[in-house]
């Protein structure tokens, strides 16, 4: 069974409208441990990549973005942004200034996307769930990537934020968030895109706030509510004392008391196969196209 165009409950005006609200130059905190995580999965790669595209670094984390620079230092680094604002603020970010030496040494930085079939890799981190076309956004993924590159990336799975989804449901409350997406049907939204070799796995964060205050703080740098039946319009200052009152049930006593919210963070990994051979019952195939055919190890005659 094929998987939607996007998600259900995810309304695209709301998600289109968040993917432009980025001024800031910090990542995420949790953004930057998923991350974190990510990348000790790369010790397992043994492909070096000569190019290779981090997406959205800002929302994905900058931290994360040094550290895979000095993990491949000698590799072009493409920086793509769905979004104009973002561009800018990654360059803010990120271009190091003319005076500094290290500037002139270090790999270029291009902006967008290398040409088709170019890049090794492919970093996408904490950002698929929010996409309205994640099908259409992993076949882009697919045609930046050269045969035999690889994606990494992560998203957060359906188990998040079911204590909070627990608190509004109480309450007679839309929901917080949108649905999202479970990991095997990532791993099939992945091979109906053209990538081979899937490998998804998760794991549950759980993150623990002193007040309603710096949870809400937290919740609103990590994404909008953007499920199509959220609350329309503007809430007022009676249900914001409501909601801090209801979010005290989301105390631990183990925790000490604290607010504790779950996070399940669903990781992918999956390879650009080469592509096949289009054989029929009579083809033709020219000498370049036997060469080329013969260098990627599609054609392995008997005879040469």
């Amino acid at each position: 069974m094929s998987a939607p165009e996007r998600p259900p409950s995810l309304d695209p005006v709301a998600a289109a409208r968040w993917a432009l609200q980025i001024n800031r130059r910090a990542s995420p905190w949790l953004h930057e441990e998923v991350a974190s995580r990510m990348q000790e999965r790369l010790d397992f790669i043994k492909l070096q990549p000569r190019q290779w595209v981090h997406w959205e670094p800002v929302r994905g984390g900058l931290q994360a973005h040094g550290a895979l620079q000095k993990r491949y230092p000698q590799a072009q680094v493409w920086l793509a942004h769905a979004q104009a604002q973002q561009a800018m603020v990654a360059r803010d970010a990120l271009q190091k200034p003319w005076w500094q030496a290290s500037r002139w040494w270090a790999p270029r930085m291009h902006w967008g996307l290398p040409p088709d079939g170019q890049a090794q890799m492919l970093w996408a981190n904490m950002l698929l769930h929010t996409s309205a076309q994640p099908q259409q956004l992993l076949k882009t993924w697919h045609k930046a990537l050269a045969s035999d590159g690889f994606l990494m990336f992560s998203c957060l799975g359906p188990d998040s934020l079911r204590e909070l989804r627990g608190v509004y449901a109480q309450q007679g409350w839309p929901e917080p968030a949108h649905e999202f997406t479970d990991m095997h049907d990532w791993g099939d939204m992945l091979v109906e895109a053209g990538f081979a070799e899937p490998v998804m796995d998760m794991e549950r964060i759980r993150l623990s706030f002193d007040s309603p205050e710096r949870l809400l703080d937290e919740l609103r740098g990590l994404g909008r509510n953007l499920h199509v039946q959220r609350f329309a319009g503007m809430r007022g200052r009676h249900w914001r004392n409501q909601l801090m009152q209801a979010l005290l049930a989301l105390a631990k006593p183990e925790e000490g008391g604290r607010l504790v919210l779950s996070f399940e963070v669903v990781y992918g990994h999956a390879l650009k196969p080469q592509p096949r051979a289009q054989v029929s019952a009579q083809t033709e195939i020219g000498l370049d196209q036997m060469r080329n055919m013969l260098r990627s190890g599609l054609a392995k005659p008997d005879k040469v």
